[in-house]
């Protein structure tokens, strides 16, 4: 049975005209080479090279041969480095950024598609300044950025909401939001326990600007947590409130571990994208990560 080996080994002799040269080319032994060749001259029933002292020089039926398998040979080549190409780009490490606060909830989703991923936590203007530079090849981020250098699609849009544990009593709080009395759901609000992912506490400050139309609360958050999954985590087996991102939200209210306290309609949604560089090679793999997270949100 034919050996495609050996007719690489051939390839690599006659092109060289040596056989230490054809072993480093292969990165095979040269008694190796020596055995290949051996083979298919077995094969072909001819003598295809005769040994001189600086090298080999190739018989008649070496020319032949080599004239009959070399365009094949080579097609068959440039099919499998084709192949090998493909190969490698569907499994290439991917370098994708995201706030570590949407990581749990989004970016855990992509390790199901991908065998590898380097994640780089950052927040918008420095996840757009990576991706514009081409030191990642992807960010997920909840700003709209306008270049010439970069991609960006619309994946979806998140909310943030008020949450808190479930050993709270909501009575007095649901009382108030349904009469719309703000000044006395405020109150009750600042009288509890906060959580929150940075001391100063931007999320808070969005929602009571939307919300209550003031530029700060009152409160004092009580418990620094810079990751929105370990706290809610934390809330779970405590006591306290948290305003947070609704899909990072949604498993734990469903799962009962937490529950809603307030998703007001005078907090506007947040829409979040897929950002990347302009490279031709990755366009296949930001449509796949376009599509699977815009299923999610």
């Amino acid at each position: 049975m034919t050996n495609l080996e050996w007719y690489r080994t051939f390839k690599s002799v006659y092109k060289n005209g040596n056989f230490s040269l054809a072993a480093k080319e292969l990165f095979i032994s040269q008694p190796a080479v020596s055995q290949q060749i051996s083979m298919l001259e077995a094969h072909v029933g001819y003598k295809l090279f005769i040994r001189r002292s600086k090298g080999v020089e190739p018989t008649d039926y070496a020319k032949l041969l080599n004239n009959l398998i070399i365009e094949a040979l080579e097609r068959l080549e440039n099919v499998e480095n084709g192949f090998r190409a493909k190969a490698f780009d569907a499994n290439r490490l991917i370098s994708v950024g995201i706030s570590k606060h949407l990581m749990s909830s989004i970016a855990s989703t992509l390790v199901s598609e991908f065998d590898f991923i380097d994640f780089s936590f950052h927040e918008n203007d420095v996840l757009f300044e990576l991706v514009d530079s081409k030191k990642l090849d992807f960010a997920v981020v909840t700003k709209r950025y306008d270049t010439f250098d970069t991609i960006q699609k619309k994946l979806g849009e998140i909310k943030q909401i008020i949450v808190g544990s479930n050993t709270i009593d909501l009575t007095i709080l649901k009382s108030n939001i349904k009469s719309k009395n703000f000044d006395a759901t405020e109150n009750w609000l600042n009288e509890q326990k906060w959580f929150s992912h940075d001391a100063q506490i931007p999320h808070i400050k969005l929602f009571w600007l939307h919300v209550f139309n003031k530029k700060r609360p009152s409160m004092i958050p009580n418990y620094i947590i810079p990751s929105e999954y370990e706290m809610l985590e934390i809330i779970a087996k405590n006591t306290g409130v948290a305003v947070v991102w609704n899909i990072n939200a949604k498993n734990f209210i469903l799962e009962n571990k937490i529950q809603l306290l307030w998703d007001s309609k005078d907090m506007p949604h947040t829409e979040v994208f897929l950002l990347s560089n302009k490279k031709e090679n990755l366009k296949a793999i930001f449509d796949k990560i376009e599509l699977k997270l815009k299923n999610l949100l």
